[in-house]
Protein backbone atom coordinates (compact mmCIF):
# COMPACT_ATOMS: atom_id res chain seq x y z
CA UNK A 1 0.00 0.00 0.00
CA UNK A 2 1.78 3.30 -1.30
CA UNK A 3 1.14 6.48 -1.98
CA UNK A 4 2.93 8.78 -4.35
CA UNK A 5 4.19 12.15 -6.16
CA UNK A 6 6.29 12.80 -8.87
CA UNK A 7 9.68 13.93 -7.82
CA UNK A 8 11.04 16.85 -10.08
CA UNK A 9 14.53 16.30 -12.00
CA UNK A 10 16.80 19.27 -12.72
CA UNK A 11 15.79 19.79 -15.97
CA UNK A 12 12.26 20.35 -15.01
CA UNK A 13 11.33 16.85 -15.96
CA UNK A 14 9.64 14.01 -13.60
CA UNK A 15 11.04 10.32 -12.59
CA UNK A 16 9.17 7.45 -11.53
CA UNK A 17 6.67 8.36 -8.65
CA UNK A 18 8.95 7.47 -5.55
CA UNK A 19 7.04 5.01 -3.45
CA UNK A 20 6.20 5.38 0.43
CA UNK A 21 3.45 3.70 3.09
CA UNK A 22 1.10 5.46 4.37
CA UNK A 23 2.39 4.81 8.12
CA UNK A 24 -1.31 5.71 9.95
CA UNK A 25 -2.30 2.67 8.01
CA UNK A 26 -0.19 0.39 9.30
CA UNK A 27 0.03 1.80 12.90
CA UNK A 28 -3.70 1.47 13.14
CA UNK A 29 -3.51 -2.03 11.59
CA UNK A 30 -0.96 -2.84 14.21
CA UNK A 31 -2.89 -1.83 16.91
CA UNK A 32 -6.36 -4.24 15.32
CA UNK A 33 -4.04 -7.22 15.72
CA UNK A 34 -4.92 -6.82 19.52
CA UNK A 35 -8.50 -6.68 19.39
CA UNK A 36 -8.76 -9.52 17.04
CA UNK A 37 -6.47 -11.51 19.11
CA UNK A 38 -8.17 -10.55 22.45
CA UNK A 39 -11.81 -11.93 21.02
CA UNK A 40 -10.62 -14.80 18.79
CA UNK A 41 -8.25 -16.15 21.77
CA UNK A 42 -11.37 -16.84 24.24
CA UNK A 43 -13.52 -18.66 21.37
CA UNK A 44 -10.50 -20.41 20.64
CA UNK A 45 -10.03 -21.78 24.06
CA UNK A 46 -13.23 -22.44 24.90
CA UNK A 47 -15.32 -22.31 27.97
CA UNK A 48 -13.85 -22.93 31.00
CA UNK A 49 -14.38 -26.63 32.57
CA UNK A 50 -14.03 -27.80 36.02
CA UNK A 51 -12.22 -30.63 36.83
CA UNK A 52 -15.04 -32.72 36.98
CA UNK A 53 -16.56 -31.38 33.46
CA UNK A 54 -18.81 -28.82 35.08
CA UNK A 55 -18.61 -25.35 33.29
CA UNK A 56 -16.93 -22.58 35.80
CA UNK A 57 -16.74 -19.15 36.00
CA UNK A 58 -14.94 -17.24 38.80
CA UNK A 59 -16.08 -13.61 39.52
CA UNK A 60 -12.54 -12.65 37.98
CA UNK A 61 -13.26 -14.32 34.99
CA UNK A 62 -16.43 -13.09 34.27
CA UNK A 63 -15.34 -9.74 34.72
CA UNK A 64 -12.56 -9.71 32.49
CA UNK A 65 -14.90 -11.22 30.09
CA UNK A 66 -17.33 -8.34 31.00
CA UNK A 67 -14.75 -5.91 30.06
CA UNK A 68 -13.42 -7.44 27.10
CA UNK A 69 -17.51 -7.21 25.35
CA UNK A 70 -17.69 -4.13 26.17
CA UNK A 71 -14.24 -2.63 25.11
CA UNK A 72 -12.95 -5.00 22.59
CA UNK A 73 -15.67 -7.08 20.62
CA UNK A 74 -17.19 -6.02 17.24
CA UNK A 75 -15.00 -2.68 17.47
CA UNK A 76 -11.52 -4.15 15.65
CA UNK A 77 -13.14 -5.97 12.77
CA UNK A 78 -14.43 -2.66 11.74
CA UNK A 79 -11.39 -0.93 12.43
CA UNK A 80 -9.41 -3.75 9.93
CA UNK A 81 -12.25 -3.68 7.49
CA UNK A 82 -12.14 0.22 7.23
CA UNK A 83 -8.47 -0.45 6.67
CA UNK A 84 -8.81 -3.12 3.91
CA UNK A 85 -11.25 -0.09 2.11
CA UNK A 86 -8.98 2.05 2.34
CA UNK A 87 -6.20 0.15 0.79
CA UNK A 88 -8.19 -0.77 -1.75
CA UNK A 89 -7.45 2.50 -2.85
CA UNK A 90 -3.90 2.88 -2.61
CA UNK A 91 -4.02 -0.63 -4.30
CA UNK A 92 -5.91 0.81 -7.41
CA UNK A 93 -3.18 4.34 -7.56
CA UNK A 94 -0.29 2.11 -7.38
CA UNK A 95 -1.84 -0.42 -10.21
CA UNK A 96 -2.01 2.80 -12.31
CA UNK A 97 0.87 4.10 -12.01
CA UNK A 98 2.47 0.86 -12.94
CA UNK A 99 0.22 0.97 -15.85
CA UNK A 100 -1.01 -2.30 -14.78
CA UNK A 101 -4.97 -3.36 -15.63
CA UNK A 102 -6.45 -3.52 -12.25
CA UNK A 103 -9.38 -6.13 -12.86
CA UNK A 104 -6.96 -8.35 -13.12
CA UNK A 105 -5.12 -7.75 -9.94
CA UNK A 106 -7.92 -7.33 -7.76
CA UNK A 107 -9.28 -11.26 -9.14
CA UNK A 108 -5.75 -12.46 -8.01
CA UNK A 109 -5.55 -10.84 -4.94
CA UNK A 110 -9.50 -12.04 -4.27
CA UNK A 111 -8.70 -15.48 -4.94
CA UNK A 112 -5.66 -15.38 -2.88
CA UNK A 113 -7.36 -14.47 -0.06
CA UNK A 114 -10.82 -16.54 -0.37
CA UNK A 115 -7.85 -19.42 -0.62
CA UNK A 116 -6.07 -18.19 2.58
CA UNK A 117 -9.43 -17.67 4.24
CA UNK A 118 -10.73 -21.64 3.62
CA UNK A 119 -7.68 -23.29 4.83
CA UNK A 120 -7.14 -20.87 8.07
CA UNK A 121 -11.50 -21.59 8.84
CA UNK A 122 -11.31 -25.36 8.12
CA UNK A 123 -7.44 -26.15 9.48
CA UNK A 124 -7.35 -23.32 12.43
CA UNK A 125 -10.04 -21.03 13.04
CA UNK A 126 -13.87 -21.17 11.52
CA UNK A 127 -14.20 -17.44 13.07
CA UNK A 128 -11.97 -16.76 10.04
CA UNK A 129 -12.94 -13.03 8.32
CA UNK A 130 -10.57 -13.57 5.06
CA UNK A 131 -13.48 -15.34 3.09
CA UNK A 132 -15.64 -12.94 4.31
CA UNK A 133 -13.64 -10.04 2.83
CA UNK A 134 -12.71 -12.08 -0.03
CA UNK A 135 -16.24 -12.16 -1.20
CA UNK A 136 -16.93 -8.54 -0.02
CA UNK A 137 -14.01 -7.18 -2.12
CA UNK A 138 -15.71 -8.02 -5.37
CA UNK A 139 -18.69 -5.79 -4.40
CA UNK A 140 -16.09 -3.56 -3.22
CA UNK A 141 -14.78 -3.15 -6.72
CA UNK A 142 -17.86 -2.69 -8.53
CA UNK A 143 -18.83 0.28 -6.72
CA UNK A 144 -15.25 1.70 -6.85
CA UNK A 145 -16.35 5.04 -8.37
CA UNK A 146 -18.88 5.56 -5.75
CA UNK A 147 -18.91 9.07 -4.72
CA UNK A 148 -17.69 9.40 -0.98
CA UNK A 149 -21.08 10.96 0.74
CA UNK A 150 -23.24 8.49 -1.23
CA UNK A 151 -20.94 5.24 0.08
CA UNK A 152 -21.03 6.78 3.37
CA UNK A 153 -24.76 7.07 3.31
CA UNK A 154 -24.80 3.35 2.20
CA UNK A 155 -22.84 2.18 5.33
CA UNK A 156 -25.12 4.24 7.06
CA UNK A 157 -28.20 2.12 5.48
CA UNK A 158 -27.01 -1.44 6.18
CA UNK A 159 -25.67 -0.67 9.54
CA UNK A 160 -29.11 0.46 10.35
CA UNK A 161 -30.56 -2.24 8.87
CA UNK A 162 -28.53 -4.94 10.47
CA UNK A 163 -29.17 -3.29 14.25
CA UNK A 164 -33.06 -3.41 12.78
CA UNK A 165 -32.85 -7.15 12.04
CA UNK A 166 -31.29 -8.14 15.07
CA UNK A 167 -33.40 -6.25 17.32
CA UNK A 168 -36.47 -7.47 15.75
CA UNK A 169 -35.37 -10.62 15.88
CA UNK A 170 -33.71 -10.30 19.71
CA UNK A 171 -37.25 -8.68 20.78
CA UNK A 172 -38.78 -12.17 19.63
CA UNK A 173 -36.65 -14.20 21.66
CA UNK A 174 -37.22 -12.18 24.76
CA UNK A 175 -41.16 -12.41 24.78
CA UNK A 176 -40.79 -15.88 23.69
CA UNK A 177 -37.32 -18.21 23.91
CA UNK A 178 -37.00 -20.40 27.07
CA UNK A 179 -33.76 -20.22 28.29
CA UNK A 180 -31.88 -24.06 27.47
CA UNK A 181 -31.78 -25.65 30.82
CA UNK A 182 -27.61 -25.78 32.39
CA UNK A 183 -27.35 -29.63 31.70
CA UNK A 184 -27.95 -29.34 27.80
CA UNK A 185 -25.69 -26.40 27.60
CA UNK A 186 -22.68 -28.78 29.49
CA UNK A 187 -23.47 -31.21 27.29
CA UNK A 188 -22.74 -29.40 24.05
CA UNK A 189 -19.58 -28.03 25.44
CA UNK A 190 -18.03 -31.56 26.77
CA UNK A 191 -19.07 -32.74 23.26
CA UNK A 192 -17.26 -29.62 21.76
CA UNK A 193 -14.49 -30.07 24.14
CA UNK A 194 -14.13 -33.53 23.01
CA UNK A 195 -13.92 -32.77 19.25
CA UNK A 196 -11.08 -30.39 19.93
CA UNK A 197 -9.35 -32.48 21.91
CA UNK A 198 -9.01 -35.19 19.17
CA UNK A 199 -7.16 -35.78 16.28
CA UNK A 200 -6.55 -33.59 13.08
CA UNK A 201 -9.88 -35.14 11.63
CA UNK A 202 -11.74 -34.34 14.79
CA UNK A 203 -10.71 -31.09 14.81
CA UNK A 204 -11.30 -30.41 11.42
CA UNK A 205 -14.82 -31.79 11.69
CA UNK A 206 -15.17 -29.50 14.66
CA UNK A 207 -14.46 -26.42 12.80
CA UNK A 208 -16.36 -27.30 9.71
CA UNK A 209 -19.55 -27.72 12.32
CA UNK A 210 -18.58 -24.27 13.74
CA UNK A 211 -18.33 -22.62 10.54
CA UNK A 212 -21.56 -24.39 9.27
CA UNK A 213 -23.11 -23.09 12.12
CA UNK A 214 -22.58 -19.77 12.15
CA UNK A 215 -22.60 -19.14 8.31
CA UNK A 216 -25.63 -17.43 8.79
CA UNK A 217 -24.60 -15.36 11.57
CA UNK A 218 -21.72 -14.55 9.31
CA UNK A 219 -23.74 -13.10 6.32
CA UNK A 220 -25.58 -10.78 8.54
CA UNK A 221 -22.93 -9.40 9.59
CA UNK A 222 -21.03 -8.98 6.39
CA UNK A 223 -23.12 -6.27 5.79
CA UNK A 224 -21.44 -4.79 8.54
CA UNK A 225 -17.84 -5.39 7.09
CA UNK A 226 -19.20 -4.07 4.11
CA UNK A 227 -20.35 -0.87 5.41
CA UNK A 228 -16.84 -0.47 7.17
CA UNK A 229 -15.61 -0.93 3.38
CA UNK A 230 -17.07 1.38 2.11
CA UNK A 231 -16.40 3.81 4.75
CA UNK A 232 -12.89 3.11 4.13
CA UNK A 233 -13.52 3.57 0.50
CA UNK A 234 -14.53 6.74 0.85
CA UNK A 235 -11.55 7.95 3.47
CA UNK A 236 -8.76 6.65 0.93
CA UNK A 237 -10.72 8.43 -2.07
CA UNK A 238 -9.82 11.68 0.00
CA UNK A 239 -6.48 10.83 1.43
CA UNK A 240 -7.73 11.10 4.77
CA UNK A 241 -5.29 9.09 6.97
CA UNK A 242 -2.23 10.71 4.79
CA UNK A 243 -2.98 14.04 5.64
CA UNK A 244 -4.01 13.69 9.42
CA UNK A 245 -2.74 16.91 10.87
CA UNK A 246 -5.36 18.41 8.39
CA UNK A 247 -8.11 16.65 10.63
CA UNK A 248 -6.62 17.00 13.77
CA UNK A 249 -9.65 19.37 15.10
CA UNK A 250 -12.32 16.98 13.76
CA UNK A 251 -10.25 13.90 15.07
CA UNK A 252 -10.22 15.55 19.02
CA UNK A 253 -14.36 15.94 18.17
CA UNK A 254 -14.73 12.64 17.45
CA UNK A 255 -13.08 11.15 20.60
CA UNK A 256 -15.18 13.43 22.45
CA UNK A 257 -18.51 13.41 21.34
CA UNK A 258 -18.33 9.44 19.75
CA UNK A 259 -16.19 7.67 23.02
CA UNK A 260 -19.13 8.37 25.64
CA UNK A 261 -21.60 6.99 23.15
CA UNK A 262 -19.65 3.78 21.82
CA UNK A 263 -18.86 3.07 25.60
CA UNK A 264 -22.49 3.59 26.56
CA UNK A 265 -23.86 1.17 23.58
CA UNK A 266 -21.19 -1.26 24.36
CA UNK A 267 -21.88 -1.64 28.46
CA UNK A 268 -25.05 -2.53 27.46
CA UNK A 269 -24.13 -4.87 24.81
CA UNK A 270 -21.83 -6.41 27.55
CA UNK A 271 -24.89 -6.04 30.52
CA UNK A 272 -26.87 -8.78 27.36
CA UNK A 273 -24.49 -10.43 26.16
CA UNK A 274 -22.36 -11.15 29.96
CA UNK A 275 -24.60 -10.68 32.31
CA UNK A 276 -26.28 -9.99 34.70
CA UNK A 277 -29.23 -10.03 31.87
CA UNK A 278 -29.78 -13.65 30.54
CA UNK A 279 -28.58 -14.99 27.31
CA UNK A 280 -32.16 -14.11 25.51
CA UNK A 281 -31.48 -10.76 25.68
CA UNK A 282 -28.14 -11.45 23.97
CA UNK A 283 -29.47 -9.83 20.37
CA UNK A 284 -31.10 -6.95 21.72
CA UNK A 285 -27.35 -6.26 23.06
CA UNK A 286 -26.04 -6.98 19.74
CA UNK A 287 -28.20 -4.56 17.85
CA UNK A 288 -27.53 -1.55 19.97
CA UNK A 289 -24.15 -3.31 19.80
CA UNK A 290 -23.72 -2.38 16.04
CA UNK A 291 -25.29 0.87 15.99
CA UNK A 292 -22.69 2.14 18.57
CA UNK A 293 -19.53 0.12 17.65
CA UNK A 294 -18.55 2.57 15.16
CA UNK A 295 -18.54 5.35 17.48
CA UNK A 296 -16.04 3.54 19.90
CA UNK A 297 -14.16 2.37 16.81
CA UNK A 298 -13.80 5.69 15.34
CA UNK A 299 -13.09 6.82 18.69
CA UNK A 300 -10.22 4.14 19.29
CA UNK A 301 -9.01 5.28 15.98
CA UNK A 302 -8.79 8.97 16.41
CA UNK A 303 -7.03 8.54 19.92
CA UNK A 304 -4.38 6.56 19.06
CA UNK A 305 -3.29 8.84 15.55
CA UNK A 306 -3.84 12.35 17.97
CA UNK A 307 -1.34 9.89 20.41
CA UNK A 308 1.40 9.48 17.97
CA UNK A 309 1.68 12.97 17.70
CA UNK A 310 2.57 13.35 21.52
CA UNK A 311 6.17 13.17 22.64
CA UNK A 312 6.22 9.68 23.09
CA UNK A 313 4.07 8.18 20.88
CA UNK A 314 6.56 8.56 17.54
CA UNK A 315 8.33 5.16 19.00
CA UNK A 316 5.15 3.34 19.94
CA UNK A 317 4.15 4.15 16.33
CA UNK A 318 7.15 2.81 14.83
CA UNK A 319 6.46 -0.56 16.98
CA UNK A 320 2.81 -0.76 15.83
CA UNK A 321 3.44 0.45 12.11
CA UNK A 322 6.08 -2.82 11.73
CA UNK A 323 3.00 -5.14 12.86
CA UNK A 324 0.76 -3.55 10.47
CA UNK A 325 2.97 -4.06 7.90
CA UNK A 326 2.83 -8.20 8.75
CA UNK A 327 -0.51 -7.99 9.90
CA UNK A 328 -1.73 -10.85 7.63
CA UNK A 329 1.00 -12.69 9.02
CA UNK A 330 0.46 -12.65 12.42
CA UNK A 331 -3.31 -12.61 11.93
CA UNK A 332 -2.58 -16.16 11.27
CA UNK A 333 0.29 -16.63 13.68
CA UNK A 334 -2.08 -16.22 16.10
CA UNK A 335 -4.46 -19.00 14.99
CA UNK A 336 -2.01 -21.14 14.73
CA UNK A 337 -0.63 -20.56 18.04
CA UNK A 338 -3.88 -20.83 19.87
CA UNK A 339 -4.77 -24.20 17.57
CA UNK A 340 -1.38 -25.28 19.25
CA UNK A 341 -2.18 -24.51 22.34
CA UNK A 342 -5.70 -25.06 22.57
CA UNK A 343 -6.53 -28.14 20.21
CA UNK A 344 -5.52 -31.65 19.56
CA UNK A 345 -2.59 -30.18 16.89
CA UNK A 346 -1.00 -29.50 20.11
CA UNK A 347 -1.80 -29.41 24.01
CA UNK A 348 -5.22 -29.58 23.34
CA UNK A 349 -5.82 -27.80 26.33
CA UNK A 350 -9.70 -26.76 25.23
CA UNK A 351 -11.35 -25.72 28.06
CA UNK A 352 -8.70 -25.97 30.45
CA UNK A 353 -8.21 -22.17 31.37
CA UNK A 354 -10.24 -19.58 32.33
CA UNK A 355 -10.79 -15.91 30.76
CA UNK A 356 -7.84 -14.48 32.56
CA UNK A 357 -5.51 -16.77 32.21
CA UNK A 358 -6.07 -16.78 28.21
CA UNK A 359 -5.65 -12.55 27.70
CA UNK A 360 -2.74 -12.81 29.63
CA UNK A 361 -1.47 -15.25 27.06
CA UNK A 362 -2.70 -12.98 24.61
CA UNK A 363 -0.62 -9.96 25.93
CA UNK A 364 2.35 -12.18 25.95
CA UNK A 365 1.64 -13.71 22.27
CA UNK A 366 1.19 -9.80 20.79
CA UNK A 367 4.22 -8.73 22.46
CA UNK A 368 6.15 -11.66 20.91
CA UNK A 369 4.77 -10.95 17.28
CA UNK A 370 6.01 -6.49 18.03
CA UNK A 371 9.22 -8.07 18.66
CA UNK A 372 9.71 -10.90 16.10
CA UNK A 373 8.09 -8.39 12.97
CA UNK A 374 10.53 -6.00 14.27
CA UNK A 375 13.41 -7.85 13.55
CA UNK A 376 11.64 -9.99 10.41
CA UNK A 377 11.61 -5.92 8.66
CA UNK A 378 14.91 -5.80 9.42
CA UNK A 379 16.04 -8.34 7.20
CA UNK A 380 12.99 -9.08 4.81
CA UNK A 381 10.74 -6.46 3.08
CA UNK A 382 7.85 -8.60 3.22
CA UNK A 383 6.72 -11.00 5.47
CA UNK A 384 5.86 -14.74 3.97
CA UNK A 385 2.54 -14.63 3.82
CA UNK A 386 2.33 -10.73 2.48
CA UNK A 387 4.64 -11.84 -0.08
CA UNK A 388 2.92 -14.65 -1.17
CA UNK A 389 -0.41 -12.76 -1.64
CA UNK A 390 1.62 -10.66 -3.56
CA UNK A 391 3.13 -12.87 -5.72
CA UNK A 392 -0.48 -14.32 -6.37
CA UNK A 393 -1.34 -10.46 -7.05
CA UNK A 394 1.13 -9.57 -9.40
CA UNK A 395 1.36 -12.70 -11.08
CA UNK A 396 5.35 -12.74 -10.50
CA UNK A 397 7.54 -12.41 -7.76
CA UNK A 398 7.98 -9.04 -6.18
Amino acid sequence: MHSSRPVPTSCGTETAPKRHRVREVDVLRGFALLGILLVNAPAMAGPHMGPGGELYVSWVDGAAGWLVTALVSAKFYLLFSFLFGYSFTLQRDSAERAGAPFAPRHLRRFTGLLLLGLAHAFLLYPGDILVTYAVLSLVLFAVRDIAPRTAVRAAACLITGVAACLLAWGLVTVAFAVPAPPQDITAAVLDRASSYRGDLGSVVGANLEWWRDTLGWNVLHGADVLAAFLVGLAAGRRGILAETERHRSSMVQIVVCALPLGLAGSAFMAVCRNGPLDGRWYDVGSAVGVLTAPALTAAYACGLLLLLRTRHGGRAGDVLAGAGRLALTHYLTQSLVMALVFTGYGLAWYGRYGMTAVLAGCFVLYAAQLTYGRWLLRHFRYGPVEWLLRVMTLARRP
